[in-house]
């Protein structure tokens, strides 16, 4: 059976992220849909049927995905098999003998993680270290070595979280949409808002990558990925790289290295 078109399915707390990629590894589609943890596998075959339809898209031959909601994941699987005839690669870290997880519980490392550090191989040119910082539901900065090393990394609440929980605590505060605003000083509530989780986010993740960059003991490119980084692509000092699609071209690098 053909390997291609091959479908790439990264699967968060929030959205869902789906790309085909054709034989020559270049994503030719890409769809972003909400994570339904209660969505059975018919619905998700529906679902993908759909996408690929409107799209004028061919039938995947293949398929790999990576879930950080293990039973979402698990229901990709099931429909992938049942409609498409397709076994589904899964990603995890004990499946993956050329990546050194040097972590305490290497097991624990989330599949999207290690998906950013088959993607952002790219983006080594010349130095040691890559740092990606993943905006997602929670904002992930995964420290990245040559030779697929995973080093560590940072756990941080996502932008979208924290927003969340000031309206939901601070009963006179307007829920907003996180934009950047022209200036810093608020002159209203909404524009006060906006430059705190905006500017005020963008500055811990500067902070976070200096103080990261400080601990290794060569150069690193700072990418970023994920919903939030178009939000803040080009305020934040110290990102060199924005790569919206930087998980689901990790996936089908770490596809066509297996």
């Amino acid at each position: 059976m053909p390997a291609f078109p091959l479908l790439a399915v990264d699967i968060g707390n929030t959205s869902t992220v789906l790309g085909l990629a054709d034989d020559t590894l270049n994503l030719t589609h890409t769809w972003r849909v909400r994570t339904n943890r209660d969505v059975l596998p018919d619905d998700l075959a529906l679902q993908l049927h759909g996408l690929l339809t409107l799209a004028g898209a061919q039938t995947p031959r293949s398929a790999i995905l990576s879930s950080v909601a293990p039973p979402v994941g698990e229901n990709y699987q099931l429909a992938l098999r049942r409609h498409f005839s397709v076994e589904a690669f899964s990603v995890a870290a004990m499946n993956l003998p050329d990546v050194s997880v040097e972590l305490d519980q290497p097991d624990a490392v989330g599949a999207d993680r290690l998906c950013n550090l088959f993607g952002a191989e790219k983006y080594m040119d010349g130095k040691d270290y890559v740092v990606v910082v993943d905006f997602g539901t929670s904002t992930n900065f995964d420290v990245i070595g040559r030779g697929r090393r995973f080093i560590g990394g940072v756990l941080a609440t996502g932008a979208q979280v924290s927003a969340d929980a000031l309206f939901s605590r601070a009963a006179k505060l307007p829920r907003i949409t996180l934009a950047a605003p022209q200036t810093a000083i608020g002159k209203n509530t909404v524009h006060a808002l906006q430059s705190g989780l905006v500017y005020g986010y963008a500055e811990m993740v500067d902070g976070l990558l200096r103080r990261i960059r400080a601990e290794l003991p060569g150069p690193a490119v700072a990418v970023a990925t994920g919903g939030f980084a178009r939000t803040i692509e080009g305020i934040c000092r110290e990102i060199d790289h924005y790569d919206e699609t930087l998980t689901l071209r990790g996936l089908v690098e770490l596809w066509a290295s297996r």
